[in-house]
């Protein structure tokens, strides 16, 4: 064979060789792209949820479960199902919660059970608007709450419960049930409970309540802690952090469980 031919014969070789390994490269190239935008959204994800951590726990409860009187669970059904209905969003649900965050909301949509009556609902977070969010930041809480979409739905097992076990077949327990469901715990600490630093520490509330209001019983304190929280403001704390609507938003029966439960904290 001729070198002529033999470089034909060796340039189509390389040439069919190139053209097979494009061919190759290109069927694996959309698992490539799909694995990386999964990689790219577990990332974003994360950094979401450590902007969420430091800046929307106050309101939205420790696992985003929300808070009494101050603001919604964002990873029930109903966020994630008929919210935008509610509010007659036309866009998607991802896109509303990074409108809501980057603006804020000044009115309530259900002043009834959070903020209202002038008091801004929600504050402003955009940098855009006085704010302390970058963009991306936002972006990347909307997609850490996206997250809880198919635990709000059902279809994934919560690893982690959202309350911590207890013996509901006494006041005691259903009281520590309380002490979750209405977002205490997002404010409060309780050792093996709770670890929230908004408020004072509970561990030991028993033994000093009854001192701490002249002619009042450790069970009236508490109880007046609940329902009027400004009548006796712990010293080194704000008056109007603790929400004054426990008294409307719980049953008489919840406030006695939970009475019943932060007496035991000895």
């Amino acid at each position: 064979m001729k070198r002529v031919q033999l470089e034909i014969v060796l340039g189509t070789i390389l040439v069919l060789l190139s053209a097979a390994i494009v061919i190759i490269l290109g069927a694996r190239e959309p698992q490539r792209l799909a694995d990386y935008e999964v990689q790219q959204r577990a990332e974003l994800i994360e950094f979401g949820a450590s902007v969420f951590v430091t800046n929307c726990t106050r309101c939205h409860g420790t696992q985003a479960q929300g808070i009494t009187g101050v603001a919604p669970s964002l990873r029930d059904e109903n966020f994630f199902t008929r919210r935008l209905a509610e509010v007659g969003w036309q866009g998607s649900l991802e896109d509303y919660i990074v409108s809501v965050v980057t603006t804020g909301r000044q009115i309530s949509t259900r002043p009834e059970l959070y903020a209202g009556g002038g008091i801004p609902a929600m504050p402003t977070w955009s940098e855009k608007f006085g704010g302390p969010l970058r963009d991306d930041q936002i972006r990347a809480v909307a997609a850490f709450i996206m997250n809880f979409e198919p635990y709000a739905l059902g279809q994934v097992a919560t690893l982690e419960p959202l309350l911590p076990p207890v013996d509901e077949s006494t006041p005691e327990g259903r009281g520590q049930a309380v002490f979750v469901q209405a977002g205490c715990a997002a404010c409060h600490t309780i050792s093996g409970i709770s670890t929230g630093n908004i408020g004072p520490v509970l561990d030991g509330l028993a033994s000093r309540a009854g001192d701490r209001v002249s002619g009042l019983t450790a069970e009236e304190y508490i109880r007046q802690s609940i329902l009027d929280p400004s009548a006796y403001v712990v010293e080194g704390f704000a008056d109007g952090i603790m929400p004054q609507t426990f008294g409307d938003t719980l049953t008489d029966e919840q406030i006695n469980d939970l009475v019943a439960f932060l007496l035991t904290l000895q």
